[in-house]
C-alpha cells in the first residue's frame, strides 16, 4: 500500500479570517434579527431607564457592517488569493465532471455510495451550496439591510440614495422587503447548521482532515486515495 497523500496547504490567513468573521456576524445578525422581528417583552421602570431594543439594533447593524465589508475583503481576496480562494465565486458550471462530481457527493451525503471522493479544496456539491446561498444569500442580505436602514436614516442618506431608493419600489413596498429579509435569513440559519454537521461528519467519514483545516489551513488525508480537483 501507498503511502497517504502529503498533506496541501489550501486556506491562506484571510479565507481563514473571513471564515470566522462571518460566522461571529451571522450569529449575532441571526439572533438580533429574530429579536428585531419579535421583540422581548418591554422592562419594568422608567423608558428612560432602558435601552434594550436600541442595544439589540446597534448590535444588528454593526454586524451588518461587518458582513459586507468582510464580503468586499473576500471577494478581492478571491482575485488575489490561490485558486481555492475562488472557488465558491465561480462555480464551473458548464463542466460534466463538476456535475458528475456533484452527483457522487449526493450519493455519499446520503448514505447510498460507500467510498467519498477526496478533493483539495470543496467538494462541487459545497461549492454549489456555498454559492448560491452563502455568497447571493449574503448578498441579498447586505443590499436588503442597507434598504430597510436607509429608511430610518432618511432619504438624504447615502444608504437611501445606493439601496432604499431603488430597493423598496422594486419589492413594491417596505414590508416585502423586510419579509424577504427575515425569510433568506431562515435559509441562512438552515445552511450553517447542515454546513456544521456535514463538516463534522466529514472530518470523520471522509478520510480527510475538514474541522482543523479552517484552523491551519492544511488538508491532510489518512489513506492513499487519489485526490479529484479536477472540476
Amino acid at each position: 500500500m501507498s503511502a497517504p497523500v502529503e498533506p496541501v496547504y489550501v486556506y491562506e490567513l484571510p479565507v481563514r479570517l473571513w471564515h470566522g468573521i462571518n460566522a461571529l456576524a451571522i450569529s449575532v445578525l441571526a439572533v438580533t434579527g429574530y429579536l428585531i422581528a419579535a421583540p422581548l417583552p418591554s422592562p419594568a421602570g422608567e423608558a428612560s431607564a432602558h435601552f434594550l431594543m436600541g442595544y439589540i439594533r446597534f448590535a444588528h447593524f454593526a454586524a451588518g457592517y461587518l458582513l459586507a465589508v468582510g464580503l468586499l475583503g473576500r471577494l478581492y481576496w478571491a482575485y488575489a488569493g490561490n485558486e481555492h480562494a475562488r472557488q465558491i465565486f465561480l462555480p464551473p458550471l458548464l463542466s460534466t465532471h463538476f456535475w458528475d462530481s456533484v452527483r457522487q457527493e449526493i450519493l455519499w451525503y446520503a448514505f447510498i455510495a460507500k467510498t467519498p471522493r477526496h478533493y483539495i479544496g470543496h467538494n462541487p456539491l459545497a461549492i454549489l451550496a456555498m454559492h448560491f446561498v452563502l455568497v447571493w444569500g449574503t448578498l441579498f442580505m447586505i443590499l436588503t439591510g442597507f434598504a430597510l436602514y436607509g429608511e430610518g436614516a432618511g432619504q438624504g442618506s447615502w444608504q437611501w440614495i445606493l439601496f432604499s431608493s431603488w430597493l423598496l419600489p422594486l419589492f413594491g413596498d417596505s414590508q416585502s422587503v423586510h419579509s424577504w429579509h427575515h425569510l433568506v435569513m431562515w435559509a441562512i440559519v438552515c445552511f450553517v447548521l447542515i454546513h456544521i454537521y456535514v463538516a463534522v461528519r466529514e472530518d470523520k467519514l471522509s478520510g480527510q482532515s475538514m474541522l482543523s483545516t479552517i484552523a491551519n489551513g492544511w488538508r491532510s488525508f489518512k489513506d492513499d486515495k487519489p485526490v479529484d480537483d479536477a472540476h
